[in-house]
């Protein structure tokens, strides 16, 4: 018997035209910013501003301001630099992992997720050049002959293979972003009135032309960009974990940090992504082209990497119970059941637990659930560095160093002001630049389109 197999849901509703497509997502670039955006930038721009100072104060006076103390020297600075990288990794693995796979729904995320990258590894920058205490002094971290004769660092440390990584990582994100921009920077350069923001575009767009050369470059470069990114996402996270698994402290020690890292990063960039677009769907008023089917799919990339993440937990007991060394099991023991058990608990409901919801149809395609969900993955992607890091140093070898971590008001500040440096950094993307490729959107309406699907073509 012949069974035909059911047309895939639309990924653009609402019966639109190309010109449709344009009017949509430009209108946000060239009419005024409604009353939500002002008050969120309003709101984020004066967190990141306590931030600063918060940062000021401690480059006037010292680390001493942190709560970070003899046994805990890495506290909230490299909990909160793991944590942005790792938010950083779902715009690089939408935009070029999903390029490569041919993967149309990637369309309507990748432009947000691209920017989300190049944003959440600035913040994390701000924390890995403090915590070095002289962060004018950072350049040392690159192999420059200076004027004490020819200072070569020290290539063993994985702490100079995160400079090399990050610096790499960011670029090329930058370069692939700005790639995708420049057709859409054109068409809005073609529709400004206004002389200086028609001059602003022009030069942004490069003398884009639209013909049929400029295209072919445009798809050359976006595939070698995403062939180059690729690599990028694993090294990154690899080499961060790197940091800690060259560490002889037990509970660190392990071989299953890179590929759980990476696992983790993926799994806290995408709950970022859904944040951010699950905002700006409203906001921008794009739910014909943020629809449930996208929010559906990222849903079933969380349930992976959630599960993956799930698993490399119970293998990390286990390994610590199969070793048989006394301090591994202590370690995982300590994690689990001493002072900061609440951060481990925290850890395990949101990261193991919450993601599993969404083997619920119901749920999964539930946009309050999803926003809900989203913020408590991140919130538990936060609390595994913290548990990875503070209580592993508060119980080393030594009882005598045996101590407690407890953030001051300059550590909590500059968390937060990170957090609003992204949001106001995201905002301004969001108001001056199309949040959507709109180029790469037109490509796949005949194949996507609603009024395309009903007619069965």
């Amino acid at each position: 018997m012949h069974q035909e197999s059911e047309i895939r849901k639309p990924l653009i509703l609402g019966n639109k035209s190309y010109k449709d497509i344009t009017d949509d997502i430009i209108r946000p670039v060239q009419g005024k910013a409604n009353k939500y955006w002002w008050i969120v930038f309003t709101l984020a721009s004066a967190t990141f501003t306590w931030g600063i100072i918060c940062l000021c104060y401690t480059i006037g006076t010292g680390i001493g301001v942190w709560g970070s103390n003899n046994g805990v020297d890495w506290a909230w600075d490299i909990t909160n630099f793991v944590w942005w990288i790792g938010i950083g990794h779902a715009g690089t693995l939408i935009s070029a992992v999903l390029l490569l796979f041919r993967q149309k729904w990637r369309m309507a995320i990748n432009r947000s997720a691209e920017a989300m990258t190049i944003f959440a590894v600035m913040c994390a920058a701000i924390f890995v050049t403090m915590h070095t205490g002289r962060p004018w002094l950072d350049y040392w971290l690159f192999p420059l002959p200076n004027q004490f004769g020819s200072l070569w660092i020290n290539f063993n440390s994985p702490l100079v293979w995160d400079v090399f990584a990050v610096s790499t990582y960011f670029s090329v994100s930058l370069v692939f972003w700005y790639t995708g921009l420049i057709p859409d920077f054109a068409t809005i350069r073609d529709r400004m009135t206004k002389p200086l923001a028609k001059k602003i575009y022009t030069l942004l767009s490069f003398g884009w032309s639209g013909r049929s050369k400029d295209w072919t470059r445009f798809e050359e470069v976006s595939l070698v960009l995403a062939g180059l990114s690729t690599p990028l996402v694993f090294s990154v996270h690899s080499i961060v974990s790197t940091d800690f698994a060259t560490a002889v402290l037990p509970g660190w020690h392990a071989t299953i940090f890179p590929p759980y890292f990476v696992a983790g990063a993926v799994f806290s960039g995408f709950a970022m992504v859904l944040t951010l677009i699950l905002i700006m769907r409203k906001v921008f008023s794009l739910e014909s082209y943020i629809n449930i089917k996208h929010i559906e799919y990222m849903n079933i990339v969380i349930i992976i990497t959630g599960s993956i993440v799930g698993v490399a937990y119970l293998t990390e007991l286990f390994m610590s119970w199969y070793a048989g060394v006394e301090y591994e099991q202590y370690a995982f023991i300590n994690r689990a059941t001493g002072p900061y058990w609440w951060a481990y608990a925290l850890m395990m409901t949101c990261n193991v637990i919450s993601p599993q919801l969404f083997w619920f149809k119901k749920i999964r395609t539930s946009l309050i659930a999803t926003f809900i969900l989203s913020i408590v993955v991140n919130i538990g992607m936060w609390f595994e560095r913290f548990v990875i890091i503070v209580p592993t140093l508060c119980r080393t070898y030594l009882p005598s160093t045996w101590n407690m971590y407890h953030p001051t008001f300059v550590d909590i500040g500059i968390f937060t002001g990170t957090i609003g440096m992204f949001f106001t950094f995201f905002l301004l993307f969001a108001r001056f630049f199309p949040v959507i490729a709109q180029s790469e959107l037109k490509s796949i309406l005949k194949s996507s389109g609603s009024e395309y699907k009903k007619q069965g073509h």
